[in-house]
């Protein structure tokens, strides 16, 4: 797919009205954006093409109106918050006068547009609209990699219509996910977890004959573990995928796939804060007790991998972060991945919306190679669907 520096090179984005697909569907209290990454992630492209003379038209959703006017969910108050991370005006207006205040901009002049979801066309990925929409353009960017699996009219068929690229963002986020799967530096390992297997079952066979070791933790672990006859007492586990599990280990051992789980675990009575919690090893778990984080040992494992490996691939935590001291391993293996990639040891991509919490909570984002916002597209990408929104601009 062409990118930016193309467009820019054959002299089309000055003068030209440019509309860019972002995702400014950020969290709000009490009317303030609470959480500006989404808004800091769409400035560079938008500050750039900006720059670079074009007029610049942002197209976004917020919420989920389906297809109806839902003032709440009105884009307008985002109008403000995104021009102050630009440090330049940003107008607004409703998609009935877009046109006309499209034909009002001067070069370098950014427009925010009402909430493309309020028309029914949106979700319907409708033809109309979407040429409704390229009747206002010259060139379309995309640059919502957490939209990209939708098959929307401003994430899909727009860019059927005009000269299509992907903005600073995806382009980020897509080389990322390349250099971390698609043509990664070997070994590999690719730690995946969470509290149930059934939600990430194409997650993990998408990944077994990709990645050298595949590190299962959280509550999935324990599905693993009750499959190879481990007693876990009464710890989160989906026995009735227990076979399912032994199929995946099976074809893990016929790949050279090593799938890695908890030599020893911390546990509790009860999930609560202040509980009471004791480590032993993975074969000693009591009946009554409930197996909420892998203990040290198992972190000193983890830890001793992650340094002979080269790349790594981090989706879901390995415990019940949200209270201490159960969040203990996740942030321990974190910090120990962030540093080595500060090394510049490894490549570390890690993605969902667990995972960039839990990595917050350690304080190891920042470190990370790359974090993706984009739950839903991140997920989909791990388990090898085909993005409606990245094909696009492919084809």
């Amino acid at each position: 797919m062409q990118t930016l520096d193309d467009l820019s090179l054959s002299g089309k984005l000055s003068g030209a009205n440019v509309l860019v697909r972002v995702d400014l569907n950020v969290p709000m209290q009490d009317g303030q954006v609470s959480d500006s990454t989404r808004i800091d992630r769409a400035v560079p492209t938008l500050s750039e093409l900006s720059d670079k003379g074009a007029r610049v038209i942002v197209l976004s959703h917020f919420g989920r109106p389906k297809g109806n006017v839902v003032p709440e969910m009105s884009l307008a108050p985002l109008a403000g918050p995104l021009g102050s991370a630009l440090d330049r005006p940003v107008a607004f207006a409703d998609m009935a006068g877009a046109e006309a205040a499209v034909g009002q901009m001067a070069n370098g002049d950014v427009l925010l547009l009402e909430n493309v979801r309020f028309d029914p066309g949106e979700e319907a990925n409708d033809q109309g609209f979407a040429q409704s929409l390229a009747d206002l353009g010259d060139i379309y960017v995309n640059d919502a990699f957490s939209c990209a699996h939708r098959a929307h009219a401003s994430t899909e068929a727009l860019a059927h219509f005009l000269p299509a690229a992907p903005g600073r963002a995806m382009q980020a986020e897509l080389e990322a996910l390349e250099a971390a799967l698609a043509t990664p530096t070997r070994p590999v390992a690719a730690l995946v977890g969470g509290a149930k297997v059934s939600s990430k079952l194409s997650v993990l066979g998408h990944l077994l004959d990709k990645v050298d070791q595949l590190i299962i933790g959280g509550g999935m672990a324990n599905t693993f573990l009750y499959a190879k006859g481990v007693n876990i007492g009464a710890s989160l586990c989906e026995k009735d995928l227990a076979d399912t599990a032994r199929e995946i280990m099976a074809k893990a051992d016929r790949v050279g796939c090593e799938i890695v789980l908890p030599v020893d675990v911390m546990l509790a009575r009860e999930f609560k804060a202040g509980a009471d919690s004791a480590v032993v090893p993975v074969d000693k778990v009591p009946d009554e007790m409930m197996i909420l984080d892998v203990g040290p040992a198992s972190v000193l494992d983890l830890t001793q991998r992650l340094q002979a490996c080269r790349t790594l691939l981090w989706n879901g935590p390995l415990g019940a972060f949200e209270i201490a001291p159960f969040d203990s391993g996740t942030v321990a293996v974190a910090r120990a991945a962030a540093a080595q990639t500060k090394s510049g040891s490894l490549i570390s991509v890690a993605g969902g919306g667990d995972t960039v919490a839990a990595l917050r909570h350690a304080g190891a984002a920042d470190d990370f190679t790359y974090v993706s916002t984009a739950g839903g597209a991140f997920l989909e990408w791990l388990e090898g669907k085909v993005l409606p929104g990245i094909k696009a601009l492919q084809d």
